[in-house]
């Protein structure tokens, strides 16, 4: 019996030593490592010791959810409540939530792979009947020799349509039956047409037809030819078409000057609907949009008595939907309004990549439906001078920057890249 109870007392001795190092080792530890380790370490311990009381582990506890509280509000942002609308409107997928500060990792998002995934895009087959319609659109039908001169004692352009060359065959027997005719824009009540050739592809017109207009109106005006083929019995097929814009440019107009230019193809004549200015400035700091609508030119006569009433409506658009609309008042019986009013647009900065304007001219009709005039579009994913306005509104905060923009017609090429439909 004395050898057991020696053993016993041993392996008691060897247990506490163990106990003692297991409580210098999780001090060591406790003083390393932050909050979390702390209250994990004073956990195990609790496990191992039963001597720490309890009240000490609560107190221990609360201590820390009290600073994870104190630094989730010191640190966590703040909205603007200005921008609360316009975030209500924003997909699902472009919310931006506060940022979660607790004491949890996050977790880490799992990033999508293409590993076994279908891409249609790459079984789709192009068809060779088809063909691209921007390379359509900037392939020519021949070319077009005319002179210009102007009279400044009598106020007169003269155009003297000379002869086509390399027209495409339009008729069944590979010729075409050619004819020309001439505007001098924004005005198509006044237009001119030469004879019909028959049957060649190289005609020859030398006729030449006058158009008066004042000389301060000649840096505005624009030369149209719209080449058509001839046929008796159905309607007459539209070759292609040449828009002069400067005619300062293209000649001196002092005396006759013979002009070369292609034919470009065209299935119907352009219209030219007129023009609007308009200036954007962005206050990034107050997260603030304005669109100040200043006037239209040479807008195009939607009523019997060859006036319009025209106002301008403001869609904001963002991701193929329309957030909000805003519009001027109307303009009675003109085609040259004047406006000046501004429409403000609430937009956070970092919004301003995901979001376009679209600007549409409306005629005002109190029976029927308003009809719309032309529309433009502002915006990073815009064309041409839409993007370029955009851009440089951006480069040159609280700047108002003012353009003038031609307007275009509502196809459905147009409605598919705005990503909406237009409203009555």
């Amino acid at each position: 019996v004395p050898w057991r109870s020696k053993a016993v007392s041993s392996n008691l001795a060897v247990l506490q030593s163990e106990a003692g190092c297991n409580k210098e080792s999780m001090a060591d530890k406790l003083k390393d490592t932050g909050a979390i380790s702390f209250l994990e370490a004073a956990v195990k311990i609790s496990h191992t010791s039963p001597d720490i009381p309890a009240e000490v582990q609560m107190s221990m506890k609360d201590h820390i959810m009290r600073r994870t509280r104190i630094q989730r509000q010191t640190t966590e942002p703040a909205s603007s409540t200005r921008h609360i609308s316009f975030k209500r409107h924003l997909p699902r997928q472009m919310h931006v939530s506060s940022m979660d500060y607790g004491m949890d990792a996050p977790a880490v998002a799992e990033q999508p792979t293409s590993i076994g995934r279908i891409k249609p895009e790459l079984y789709k087959q192009k068809s060779v009947d088809s063909e691209d319609p921007k390379k359509e659109a900037a392939k020519t039908c021949g070319k077009i020799n005319f002179t210009l001169k102007y009279d400044y004692e009598t106020e007169m352009l003269s155009v003297r349509i000379l002869r086509a060359f390399d027209l495409p065959a339009k008729d069944f027997c590979g010729s075409s039956d050619p004819y020309v005719k001439i505007y001098l824009l924004p005005d198509r009540k006044r237009k001119f047409q030469t004879r019909v050739h028959r049957k060649t592809l190289n005609p020859t017109f030398d006729e030449s037809f006058h158009f008066p207009v004042p000389h301060e109106e000649l840096g505005s005006r624009k030369l149209h030819l719209s080449v058509f083929d001839f046929d008796r019995f159905s309607r007459h097929d539209m070759i292609g078409e040449v828009i002069l814009e400067n005619l300062f440019e293209a000649s001196d107009l002092s005396r006759e000057t013979s002009i070369w230019q292609d034919i470009q193809y065209a299935t119907t004549e352009s219209v030219d609907l007129g023009e609007i200015m308009f200036s954007l400035c962005y206050l990034p700091t107050a997260g603030r949009l304005t669109l100040t609508v200043i006037k239209c030119r040479n807008l195009k006569a939607m009523d019997i008595t060859g006036y319009s009433d025209p106002y301008v409506k403001v869609s904001l658009l963002c991701d193929g939907r329309r957030l909000k609309k805003k519009k001027t008042t109307i303009k009675k019986n003109t085609l040259n309004p004047t406006y000046n009013e501004a429409i403000i647009f609430d937009i956070p900065p970092e919004n301003m990549d995901q979001v376009s304007l679209l600007i549409s001219v409306m005629d005002y009709d109190r029976v029927g439906h308003n009809e719309i005039i032309g529309v433009c579009r502002v915006g990073v994913n815009a064309e041409g001078l839409g993007r370029d306005h955009w851009n440089e509104m951006l480069a040159y905060p609280r700047k108002p920057i003012a353009h003038w923009h031609p307007l275009v017609e509502v196809k459905k090429s147009f409605k598919e890249v705005c990503g909406v439909l237009l409203p009555r």
